[in-house]
């Protein structure tokens, strides 16, 4: 992880945003197992290779680098996103080959189910570009896959960028709104 400053370590009413550590590994598969489930309940074949025991995004190795926070609720997670400072294979298949130097890759946004319907995917959402200042980066990107609607409706009211569809995966963009 490049070096970052967090511009916002709260996010109200009362969640605290940190960076996972090792210790949190397990917690942090327990959440996105969870959310697994929780997609294919919906009809929603995404995350559906966590089910399968594969992770394309190696959380256990992103939490190692420092790429993964955690927003929590007393000693509950109550969400989590891992922000990649250099782009993956993932990414860089998706996005092809330029815009990489200033953009923050946004992977595995997930809610514990019992924070779900409070609109703390948004605060997160808001603090990605707003709460972090990470050096050489000015920018956020993320992708979800074609057929998840309410995603797509999601992050166009947010107001990031849409950048068009690639290989089955809608592809966002946006500056991040703080002054480094």
């Amino acid at each position: 992880m490049k070096p970052f400053h967090l511009i916002q370590h709260e996010l109200p009413p009362a969640f605290r945003v940190q960076q996972a550590t090792i210790e949190d590994t397990q917690e942090i598969q327990h959440l996105l197992m969870q959310t697994a489930r929780w997609l294919q309940a919906q009809g929603s074949s995404q995350w559906s290779a966590l089910l399968e025991g594969q992770d394309v995004h190696g959380t256990s190795d992103a939490i190692a680098r420092g790429n993964v926070f955690l927003f929590k609720d007393g000693d509950f997670i109550a969400g989590m996103v891992i922000l990649l400072t250099e782009p993956s294979t993932w990414d860089m298949n998706l996005w092809g080959e330029t815009g990489h130097e200033e953009s923050i890759y946004v992977h595995r946004l997930a809610i514990n189910r019992d924070y779900a319907g409070q609109g703390l995917g948004a605060k997160i959402l808001a603090w990605i570009h707003q709460g972090i200042a990470i050096e050489g980066k000015s920018n956020v990107r993320l992708d979800c896959i074609e057929s998840n609607d309410a995603l797509y409706r999601f992050y166009n009211r947010f107001g990031m960028a849409y950048r068009g569809s690639v290989k089955g995966f809608h592809l966002f963009e946006q500056p991040q709104s703080h002054t480094h």
